[in-house]
């Protein structure tokens, strides 16, 4: 697994919307709710909580999609990638589907929530599980533990 490299740069499915991260993850997640099952089509949903000032579109305009609520999941208006998410009363970061970056390779799910939902054969290697999320005064110890291991293991070779 390379490390991660700043900036980095990505894009949805068809290319008509790109994006660019300048700093990095503040902890990353893969989430086994239904909705995300549903959303992606797949087991679950990979993201990296990226800090609202170091996350930029830089091509084309998402819609939102999803459930269109407070929450708001911003989709390509062409292909229908789910590409990012800002989580309602959270504006200090975006929540990024991390396979929309052009290289996802350094990319490894800290936690994952929501297992009580899980499909039975879905497993993601997530340091920490939850059934459903962790509750709110546990993140700044699981941001601050995911800082840490991600400094030792190198992988900010080449963020500034």
């Amino acid at each position: 697994m390379s490390g991660l490299k700043l900036p980095m740069e990505g894009g949805c499915r068809c290319g008509r919307v790109r994006l660019k991260i300048s700093a990095a993850p503040l902890l990353t997640m893969a989430c086994h709710c239904t909705g995300c099952q549903r959303m992606t089509a797949s087991a679950y949903s990979l993201s990296a909580a990226i800090p609202s000032e170091g996350f930029e579109v830089t091509k084309g305009e998402p819609v939102i999609g999803g459930l269109h609520g407070v929450t708001k999941h911003y989709f390509c208006p062409h292909c229908m990638s789910w590409m990012f998410t800002r989580p309602e009363g959270m504006d200090w970061f975006v929540n990024l589907r991390a396979t929309m970056l052009d290289d996802p390779s350094w990319f490894t799910p800290f936690i994952e929530t929501w297992t009580r939902e899980k499909l039975s054969f879905a497993e993601t290697g997530a340091v920490y599980s939850y059934e459903a999320l962790p509750a709110m005064d546990a993140y700044e110890g699981l941001v601050k533990e995911y800082m840490g291991r991600r400094n030792q293991s190198g992988d900010n070779k080449g963020v500034e």
